[in-house]
């Protein structure tokens, strides 16, 4: 959700952006006789090769895309209430047939191998390493401020390929939950979907939690509560505090560097403009350059109608955290390098300010890694369950 300090500003004018034209390479030809004629039928054969491959990409996305969307109307018009964008609800995602879908490397800030090998999705399992051996199989994916369950079906896909098992939950409010965002007043009863499956969870059954965005204040809320049902936590370009800080007061660290985020910014007074806004809403027109700049058009497409509005309240309350609870949970962060809405510099500020056990970096990462780089945070998530216990 970004930075939030210029809460009470009214929002500038919005230039509409100009429509973006992909411009047509053009073969040339500086031969005569057959050897021309077999150089443009190569050309040919290439181009038409490439445009296959590039359909075939495209028609993938897209299947996955309207797949959840699909998912969500389905969902919305069976039934209210907050369901868990769980196993049934998830995409299989087929195994990569180009070098394009090979999973890049990343490289951590901190102490880490820099030759760690590449591996492809469906091979974390032949490697030696079987799901029985790891603390938990258990991944507990939370989204950021306007997302919803629907953002991880790449990511939840992907995992449950592996045999991991993953639950996506909508927090109140966002996704199919039918809460009304407006009337939200605490953090607790914003995150109440993430601690009732930690409080049903079987004694000594154990989860991953990941939190995106404003789901690391989230996730840092239930650490406190339930230490002893959490093997790891993993920051995703997520707001990590410090003990008595809130979301707020820590994007305000950085007032005034993010100018895309403070234009997309508009607040919802449903109490009167005298009181305090109740929700903050992003405008769509600048989704593109502030969360996806990086990610597939189908991606911002899915994203553009399934967004729904943050509740303000959440973001002003302090956390409580204490060393006893929450710092006794192994914390892991993952940065996200050409992300607009939390810059590195804010990301790092928070890494310093509470270093946690690992850094990584996904490389060409926007701030909606699970859409722009899913199979390189894919293996991420992968490294980080395979870390032995302490």
């Amino acid at each position: 959700m970004g930075n939030l300090c210029s809460l009470f500003t009214p929002p500038k004018p919005v230039k509409k952006r100009k429509p973006i034209t992909k411009r047509q390479s053009s073969i040339g030809a500086s031969s005569s006789g057959s050897g021309l004629n077999s150089n443009r039928w190569n050309n040919r054969v290439r181009s038409s090769s490439s445009r296959r491959d590039n359909k075939f990409e495209d028609a993938l996305i897209q299947e996955h895309a309207l797949a959840a969307a699909a998912v969500l109307f389905r969902q919305q018009n069976g039934g209210g209430g907050s369901l868990p964008f769980d196993r049934s609800a998830s995409q299989r995602y087929q195994g990569s047939c180009s070098k394009k879908n090979q999973l890049p490397r990343s490289s951590s800030s901190r102490s880490r191998s820099s030759t760690d090998p590449l591996l492809q999705p469906h091979q974390f399992l032949n490697q030696g390493i079987k799901l029985d051996d790891l603390e938990t199989n258990h991944f507990v994916l939370v989204h950021g401020g306007s997302f919803g369950a629907w953002c991880w079906y790449k990511t939840i896909a992907l995992l449950e390929e592996d045999g991991f098992k993953v639950t996506a939950i909508d927090l109140a409010g966002c996704g199919i939950n039918s809460i009304n965002i407006n009337g939200i007043a605490s953090l607790s009863q914003y995150v109440k979907p993430l601690t009732d499956i930690l409080e049903k969870l079987p004694i000594g059954e154990k989860v991953i939690l990941v939190g995106h965005d404003f789901g690391g204040a989230c996730i840092s809320y239930a650490m406190e509560l339930f230490p002893s049902k959490i093997s790891k936590a993993v920051f995703l370009a997520a707001a990590m505090l410090t003990n008595g800080q809130s979301t707020l007061d820590m994007f305000s660290l950085k007032a005034g560097q993010n100018d895309l985020m403070r234009k997309a910014q508009i607040f919802i007074y449903t109490n009167g403009n005298e009181n305090p806004p109740t929700a903050i809403d992003l405008d769509k027109s600048l989704l593109k350059d502030l969360l996806f700049n990086q990610s597939p058009s189908k991606d911002v497409a899915l994203a553009s109608v399934s967004m729904r509005s943050i509740p303000f309240a959440p973001v002003l309350e302090k956390l409580s955290l204490s060393d006893a609870n929450y710092g006794s949970v192994r914390r892991y962060y993952i940065e996200t390098l050409e992300d607009n809405a939390i810059p590195v510099t804010l990301q790092e500020n928070m890494i310093n300010s509470s270093p946690p056990e690992k850094v990584y970096r996904l490389k060409g990462a926007d701030h909606a890694p699970f859409f722009s780089k899913p199979q390189a945070l894919h293996k991420l998530l992968l490294e980080i369950a395979r870390i032995s216990p302490a």
